[in-house]
């Protein structure tokens, strides 16, 4: 039976899924803040030795100062987002191999949408502060480097996610799949954090197929700063392309899947 679902119900049903899970997490509001909190240090303490770095090499294959703080920016940022909105993605493997996704089978919502939004890390909304605050410091404020940044932002989450959701849903094939899942997500999301100017031959090419992490690193060079269309095109074509594989490869694995007859409740 085809469902059809309305966009601005849809919407509606989200937007309520983002305030509650955010009511949620202000309900210990010491913890919330420690929380969000510590995930800015843990990202300080990486730009103050990138900051020490340049200082003794100003400039590393085209790449300055002001390159890397946006790319920290970008991918914290980009990842935060993803993190914030759609927190279930990074635990889907194990929904899967628990038999938890009965719930969301017996909604009448997108599947993975419901799922994807029902959950919030609470730690990546120190993510999420801490490249606006770089962006504050290092980025171009103008409405038009306001606008390439939120692009940026955008490119940067979708990749992130559905990156994650395609590895998370192998859990659909292969079962206890969370290891494996978790390793991917830690390479992208380091991968995405030094320029792209360091790696070459094979390094390079994985990261702009494989692991597509240099479409988000290379972001604050091709976007930010120099606007290249050509790389802009190709970031959103990747960009895109993930997203698909992400979503074909989801609702393929939902097939396959096994109840966990599992009862449970939602308020």
């Amino acid at each position: 039976m085809r469902q059809n679902w309305k966009l601005a119900p849809l919407l509606r049903f989200v937007w309520t899924c983002w305030k509650l899970n955010l009511a949620g997490a202000m309900e210990f509001r010491l913890s919330f803040l420690m929380t969000a909190g510590m995930m800015m240090v843990n990202n300080a303490v990486w730009i103050f030795f990138w900051g020490l770095y340049f200082r003794r090499f100003p400039v590393v294959n085209g790449w300055e100062l002001h390159d890397v703080m946006m790319m920290w920016a970008v991918s914290a940022g980009g990842f935060g987002l993803s993190a914030v909105l759609f927190g279930n993605a990074y635990r889907l493997a194990s929904l899967v191999a628990g038999g938890q996704l009965d719930l969301y089978l017996t909604q009448p919502k997108p599947v993975l949408l419901h799922i994807l939004v029902s959950r919030m890390s609470v730690s990546a909304i120190g993510d999420v502060l801490f490249a606006l605050l770089l962006y504050g410091l290092f980025g171009d404020r103008s409405p038009l480097g306001l606008l390439k940044f939120a692009l940026a932002l955008l490119i940067a989450m979708l990749i992130f996610l559905f990156f994650v959701v395609t590895t998370q849903s192998l859990a659909f094939y292969i079962g206890q799949a969370e290891g494996i899942g978790q390793q991917m997500f830690n390479a992208i999301l380091a991968f995405s954090t030094y320029p792209t100017g360091i790696f070459s031959g094979w390094g390079r090419l994985i990261l702009f197929t494989v692991i597509p992490a240099g479409f988000i690193s290379y972001l604050p060079i091709g976007l930010l700063r120099e606007a290249d269309l050509a790389f802009t095109l190709q970031a959103l074509g990747m960009t895109g392309l993930v997203t698909a594989a992400g979503l074909w490869f989801f609702h393929r694995g939902l097939r396959r899947y096994s109840s966990g007859n599992a009862m449970g409740l939602r308020m």
